[in-house]
């Protein structure tokens, strides 16, 4: 008989076929940050890691894990349902379609956020909640709805960092139970009905125009403090150099006196007569601002004695008279001595 019709070696054969089949069955390959759930007769019996496994075929089971993803088509969000053997360990975006939201301010706002999730406890992923993928999609909108309607629209706006870090608080304890970990949340977009961006719009531009006119009142402010700090200083200078003025005026004259004096000598007599002469050529020169004043002024009886100290000062040093003087000019009349005369 045929070794190959032999029975014995058909039952080989069969044994080595079915031995093949279980082991292909029972080989299983988990890639990196992967996880698998392994049930034995309808109970967990563990999880396969990231590498080469086995399983007994058909008594070890896969646990499949329920997830939805959302696939964006224009401003339409499909919702994509899947049972995966698989689980996935990295982080995983969840990008929501928008909810609408009614504010502290009764104004109602769409907004559309993304959720970042990893799952740590895959047995809890599995046997902890139906669908977790749903349940954190849920989650996140009621949560998101109950935060943003304690607040105002334009604290919305101001701090959105504030509305993430609050959804992602009041989402972490729930979260924990089904081995989900929210890693953080975003508010993506905030859309608005037009009369309510219309309003938004005029209110800016008119903080706008506040603050330029706040701000050329501040300039203007500060030009006239300066221009005010500039006269003072001016006036403060000029008046300094008026005082110099005078002082070196003063020094002048007293430098010309003394060289007067010290060029008469020593007599008494010629030194009177020398500041005689000076007193009333600085009087006479006063007359005519004193006539611009009024229209009449009085001139003191001393004046006839100056006048005659000037004559007897050109006497003595040789210097020949005046012209002839009007009668009425102011010398002729400032000899009178003492007589009031109309300006």
């Amino acid at each position: 008989m045929n070794l190959l019709q032999s029975p014995a070696f058909l039952i080989a054969l069969i044994v080595l076929v079915i031995g093949i089949i279980i082991v292909a069955k029972g080989l299983v390959i988990v890639r990196q940050s992967e996880v698998m759930v392994i049930e034995r007769l309808g109970s967990f019996n563990r999880l396969l890691e990231s590498g080469i496994n086995f399983i007994i075929p058909f008594i070890d089971q896969p646990r499949a894990i329920a997830m939805i993803r959302y696939k964006r088509s224009g401003d339409d969000y499909i919702p994509i349902a899947s049972f995966e053997n698989r689980i996935d360990r990295r982080e995983t975006v969840m990008d929501f379609p928008g909810q609408p939201v009614v504010t502290t301010d009764n104004v109602t706002v769409r907004i559309n956020g993304a959720l970042y999730f990893q799952i740590i406890d895959p047995r809890a992923a599995v046997y902890e909640i139906e669908n977790v993928s749903q349940a954190i999609e849920v989650l996140a909108k009621t949560t998101l709805r109950s935060v943003v309607g304690k607040m105002e629209l334009d604290r919305i706006f101001e701090s959105r960092s504030e509305v993430n870090d609050k959804i992602q608080a009041a989402m972490d304890d729930p979260s924990n139970k089904w081995g989900v970990r929210i890693t953080r949340v975003e508010v993506q977009d905030i859309h608005m009905p037009e009369e309510v961006e219309d309003a938004m719009r005029l209110q800016m531009a008119a903080e706008r125009k506040r603050r330029a006119t706040v701000t050329e009142a501040e300039g203007e402010k500060s030009a006239a403090i300066a221009r005010a700090q500039g006269e003072r200083e001016s006036s403060i200078l000029n008046a300094e150099g008026d005082k110099q003025a005078t002082i070196l005026r003063a020094e002048g004259e007293k430098q010309s006196i003394r060289l007067v004096l010290e060029a008469l000598g020593s007599d008494p007599e010629d030194k009177r007569t020398v500041v005689s002469y000076l007193l009333g050529q600085n009087y006479i020169k006063t007359l005519p601002d004193m006539a611009k004043h009024g229209e009449r002024i009085f001139v003191p009886y001393e004046s006839s004695a100056l006048l005659g100290s000037m004559g007897m000062f050109r006497e003595l040093t040789g210097t020949p008279d005046a012209p002839n003087t009007p009668p009425d000019s102011g010398l002729a009349r400032a000899a009178m001595g003492g007589a009031g005369f109309g300006g």
